[in-house]
């Protein structure tokens, strides 16, 4: 494939856009999981953006709902479903194989309930504890379609096909999409340092360290990995990169100055009632 039918797939395959006008998808291959990061970073930016703009008009909480919505929109809820379908199957009390079946089935069971709605909680609260930064989102969200790719190259495929079949490498090895993600996860790393000082690095690596344990259990339980478990790694390596960002030392927001808020150097009017 080109290099530009390799990035139309992956737009394709990471959010509902880059359809061609017939409907279909353009195939994805080994090399469309070079572009991920890439993909990962604008839509970081864009619901950055849109998080950034909300906020000026609305308090913290409902500003970082909207950035969570938006976020499951532009992505087609694809991750989050990753993590409610892994969770189902990783720690059901069940053999390997059954466990594959279970992260195929359709619907969703407790353990991917409880594990959806942590990370929805996790990830709102984290938000709305911080300065707005499309920067900072930017970064985080290439760190976790960089994870994705880095534990597709690490573990072996737990099925005999599936949908992460087609990002497959053909051989083990450095190949272009490896060498790319890890060039955009130290890429990402440096951008999140310069946005958020060092607690904006802990984050980044925060996130890799979540990834790599959802990598390390699917490994244990599944004997591999498959697509629900690297939108899960992607997933909680975003929510524990944003919590971890969000532990940090506060940034002062800005407010507009509403009819009962003084404006600064303004005294404020003390009177009491005789």
């Amino acid at each position: 494939m080109s290099a530009r039918s390799d990035l139309q797939a992956a737009v394709a395959f990471l959010t509902p856009l880059g359809l061609r006008p017939s409907g279909a998808a353009p195939a994805p291959s080994a090399g469309t999981m070079a572009y991920f990061p890439a993909v990962g970073a604008a839509l970081g930016a864009v619901v950055g953006w849109g998080w950034r703009l909300s906020a000026r008009r609305l308090a913290p909480l409902p500003s970082a709902a909207l950035a969570v919505a938006a976020d499951a929109a532009l992505t087609g809820a694809l991750h989050l479903d990753g993590l409610a379908d892994a969770a189902d199957g990783l720690f059901a009390h069940a053999p390997a194989r059954s466990r594959l079946e279970i992260t195929a089935e359709p619907g969703v069971g407790t353990f991917g309930t409880v594990a959806l709605g942590l990370s929805l909680i996790a990830r709102t609260s984290a938000l709305a504890s911080l300065t707005p930064s499309p920067a900072l989102l930017g970064a985080i969200y290439c760190t976790s379609r960089a994870v994705m790719v880095v534990g597709s190259r690490a573990l072996p495929y737990a099925r005999d096909d599936g949908l992460a079949h087609a990002f497959l490498a053909g051989r083990p090895g450095w190949d272009t999409s490896l060498i790319a993600n890890v060039a955009a996860g130290g890429a990402a790393l440096v951008v999140a340092s310069v946005g958020r000082g060092r607690q904006g690095a802990l984050a980044v690596l925060a996130g890799w360290a979540a990834g790599a344990l959802v990598l390390e259990l699917a490994r244990r339980r599944l004997g591999g990995f498959t697509g629900d478990v690297l939108g899960a790694a992607g997933t909680l390596c975003e929510t524990a990169a944003l919590v971890v960002a969000a532990s940090g030392p506060k940034r002062s927001r800005r407010h507009g100055t509403g009819p009962g808020r003084p404006r600064s150097g303004q005294p404020l009017n003390r009177r009491c009632a005789p």
